[in-house]
């Protein structure tokens, strides 16, 4: 698994404001993804969190700028998943969604946590989901690094 080597994020994210933001998209994939956003940011502290859906990831860029705009957050958390098909839509709305992601990041300096997963096989995007018998939780992560990069900005 990729997971491997990941740092130790913890964080004290209390009195930060975070919004989430999921696509509806592959309902227990998402749910597992959602789940450890919030053990996450329960864990952390993180009491003032604002929680968005889109239709699929290709809509979340959109809905994380105008939240990224809006001022009223510390970070985002984006999470989705697309599963490779036998059409060339996946590679179009992985590189959307990613893109799309980073630039409202870098255009309006708010981070926002990556827990999109582009995988072959519904079986890997399980895997990745947090759910029982997972072996990464993508969701926690994507939280975790929204909040400590946020805590890093403020000393900047």
């Amino acid at each position: 698994m990729s997971g491997a080597g990941a740092p130790a994020l913890d964080v004290d994210g209390t009195g930060m404001r975070i919004a989430v933001v999921s696509a509806l998209w592959h309902e227990q994939v998402m749910d597992g993804l959602r789940a450890g956003a919030d053990r996450a940011l329960e864990r952390a502290g993180t009491s003032r969190i604002t929680r968005i859906t889109v239709p699929g990831s290709f809509e979340l860029p959109v809905a994380c700028a105008r939240l990224a705009r809006s001022g009223r957050y510390d970070a985002l958390v984006a999470l989705g998943v697309v599963i490779r098909g036998g059409t060339p839509h996946f590679e179009y709305v992985c590189q959307a969604a990613t893109q799309g992601l980073v630039e409202v990041s870098v255009d309006t300096g708010l981070p926002i946590g990556f827990g999109v997963l582009t995988c072959d096989t519904e079986e890997q995007a399980l895997a990745r989901a947090g759910l029982s018998g997972s072996v990464e939780d993508k969701g926690e992560e994507a939280a975790l690094a929204a909040l400590r990069t946020a805590v890093t900005l403020r000393t900047l």
